[in-house]
């Protein structure tokens, strides 16, 4: 009687497990945040700007080791091409991990672009992953370039 209890027991057991499969979350672009630009007025090749963002990224591939690949595209509206910017990795390269944080980047040899003495200008920030996933663009807030 106890081998078909046990029997019985086992069979209903095996027959209640459920199939657990592993689901990858999907890959996607990085998302960014403009949070603020620093100072609003600086003087043409004298002063640096600081521009602050927050990013996530769901699969964590922002940023490279190598310096030569610049995977963040900053605009100076003021002018018809872009530059880009260096960033080094901000997770490790095979984490796969959902990321998030914030990040500064520092802006030299700002200058004016024309004979007055001075302009405005703002910036339009677009992060690209190591998929080639571009960011949502973002555009910080107007900061006046002067003469020295």
């Amino acid at each position: 009687m106890s081998r078909i209890l046990l029997t019985s027991l086992l069979l209903y057991v095996l027959s209640s497990c459920t199939e657990v499969s592993v689901v990858e979350k999907p890959a996607g672009p990085p998302i960014i945040e403009y949070v603020d630009i620093q100072p609003r007025v600086v003087k043409e090749f004298q002063d640096s700007i600081l521009i602050t963002f927050k990013y996530s990224d769901p699969d964590g591939d922002l940023g490279y080791e190598n310096p030569d690949i610049r995977p963040l595209e900053i605009h100076d509206l003021r002018l018809e091409k872009s530059d880009y910017q260096h960033v080094g990795l901000l997770a490790p390269i095979d984490a796969h991990v959902d990321i998030s944080g914030e990040l500064t980047i520092k802006l030299k040899n700002t200058f004016l672009l024309g004979s007055s003495d001075k302009e405005i200008t703002t910036y339009e920030l677009i992060f690209t992953d190591r998929a080639g996933n571009a960011s949502n663009p973002v555009q910080t807030d107007e900061i006046s370039i002067v003469r020295r």
